[in-house]
């Protein structure tokens, strides 16, 4: 069986793929060719670490649990796709998680993880959605050299998505692979319905946490359920100020196209607290309309809006 290896070993082979190596392809033929799309050419980022295998939009409960499971092998990391909504010609739709507010959801497992702060990578979809089963499983063991997966009970894999838990089980032992597979987390707070409003279900949701109940949650606007479900507040976040800001003497008014991942459904928020680059400057009211933000600091922080105004990057948390 492939060894794991331990935090000291894992160390050691990082700092040695650092090292400057030849590479006889070129850049589009790397390209191509890389499983890994946000690691570097060798492609030694994951090397004898568990990766937990899923979709991690909400990075919610049942998420961090695979993470969990993970970093009690070996070190955990997160190995997802990219480019399924394009390749499949869903519709295009915000992040629940802003891009650039996922480490710092990440860091905030490391207490679960054995103090590890998990890391994430992608995979294009467009270069895998042909692969079988066993030929992804292949891969993961010969080309990124993994030591285990952990996955959840439902997660299926392969071309048209033929391959399920018990063949990842299968298939990991054939290539000599760790492999665990988690129970799903339910949703110990869902009745049937939140707010007289039925979550929309699919055939493979038997009440577990999810991504879809998060989303409906938010268009609820129930936010201590939003809460429950991810295991913490969310948190929206808006991009850095630009032309399309409005300033008023304790008022920002920001367009809908400014926000950088899903906000509530549409209504008034108060007792939000708003943050300037990760630091919590103070509460805050907030209205969402069908077209814009409206952000009403207390008078306490009315100096935030300078702050705003010099670039600082905006997070509201429910």
């Amino acid at each position: 069986m492939y060894k794991v290896l331990n935090k000291s070993q894992y160390a050691v082979k990082v700092l040695s793929s650092c090292e400057p190596q030849e590479v006889a392809m070129d850049d589009k033929e790397v390209a191509r060719n890389k499983f890994l799309i946000d690691c570097k050419t060798d492609q030694q980022c994951v090397v004898g670490g568990i990766v937990a295998l899923g979709k991690f939009d909400a990075l919610h409960l049942g998420h961090r649990e695979l993470v969990i499971q993970a970093s009690k092998v070996g070190i955990p990391f997160l190995l997802s796709f990219a480019g399924i909504a394009e390749v499949l010609g869903w519709e295009s739709r915000p992040p629940i998680v802003a891009k650039c507010d996922r480490k710092r959801v990440l860091r905030s497992w490391a207490p679960y993880c054995s103090n590890i702060v998990p890391l994430e990578y992608q995979i294009d979809f467009s270069n895998v959605r042909h692969l079988t089963p066993r030929q992804f499983v292949e891969r993961l063991s010969k080309e990124v050299r993994v030591g285990g997966v952990v996955a959840g009970a439902n997660y299926r894999f392969g071309y048209k998505a033929s391959g399920d838990a018990k063949d990842l089980v299968r298939l990991c032992e054939e290539y000599g692979l760790y492999a665990y597979i988690v129970s799903p987390v339910m949703d110990k707070t869902w009745h049937g319905s939140q707010n007289g409003a039925s979550v929309a279900c699919n055939s493979s949701d038997l009440g577990q946490v999810s991504s879809t109940r998060v989303r409906h949650a938010l268009a609820i606007r129930d936010m201590a359920y939003v809460a429950e479900l991810l295991g913490r507040k969310h948190r929206l976040v808006l991009m850095p100020m630009n032309e399309k800001y409005q300033f008023a003497k304790s008022t920002i008014v920001a367009p809908k196209s400014c926000l950088l991942n899903q906000p509530p459904g549409d209504g008034e928020f108060n007792n939000c607290t708003f943050l300037l680059d990760d630091v919590t400057v103070g509460l805050c009211r907030l209205v969402i309309d069908s077209n814009s933000i409206r952000i009403e600091l207390d008078c306490e922080n009315l100096s935030a809006i300078n702050l705003v105004q010099d670039g600082r990057c905006i997070g509201i948390e429910f």
